[in-house]
């Protein structure tokens, strides 16, 4: 059976870049990769409703630079910056002893952005939205918004029936093997 790669973590270096870009001890690498998770553990649960796509987090010194991609950035924001302050003070109650910078990157097009695309249809399915109907309804909307291609696949106990399976569409080109192709990948878990 042939086996399945991450598509951005194949793709790093050549269409993609690192989340995380800083550089440690080897000692420290363990503690970064950790404050790392919490950092993004921590917006996805707080700020789950405004839409994050990617979280970038940049090291120099002690200085922690966090960009957040965001399909509905006022959200982050707040009103005068309000919220980002208390993002801050969150982050620097994580981290202990680090000066946090946090900026906000709005997503062009979220209808593009396959984390948010995948985060959609399982909020829908957690509607209890059908989910032939939640696929069918990205895929459409994802190809009127200009893609090539798009592949969309749901697995598990698909509406309720005792023997788990998967099922997907394809619609347009989704060339996986070729390296320069600026495919996109997310993935997102419906608690039902």
């Amino acid at each position: 059976m042939g086996q399945k790669v991450n598509p951005i973590g194949l793709r790093i270096g050549i269409t993609r870049t690192w989340d995380s870009r800083w550089f440690s001890k080897p000692s420290e690498f363990a503690k970064y990769v950790y404050e790392d998770y919490l950092i993004r553990k921590h917006l996805k649960d707080n700020y789950f409703h405004a839409g994050i796509a990617r979280i970038e987090i940049e090291r120099a010194a002690n200085k922690v630079r966090v960009i957040i991609h965001s399909a509905r950035p006022g959200i982050i924001i707040g009103k005068k910056g309000a919220e980002i302050e208390k993002i801050k003070k969150e982050l620097a109650d994580l981290l202990k002893n680090k000066e946090i910078e946090v900026l906000v990157n709005e997503v062009r097009r979220p209808e593009l952005e396959a984390q948010l695309v995948a985060e959609n249809i399982a909020t829908q399915i957690e509607r209890r939205v059908s989910f032939r109907r939640a696929m069918k309804r990205a895929v459409t909307l994802v190809m009127r918004f200009g893609a090539q291609g798009v592949k969309v696949q749901c697995s598990g106990r698909l509406g309720g029936v005792e023997i788990a399976r998967s099922e997907w569409y394809r619609v347009g080109r989704v060339p996986l093997s070729t390296l320069r192709a600026d495919i996109d990948y997310g993935f997102a878990v419906a608690v039902t």
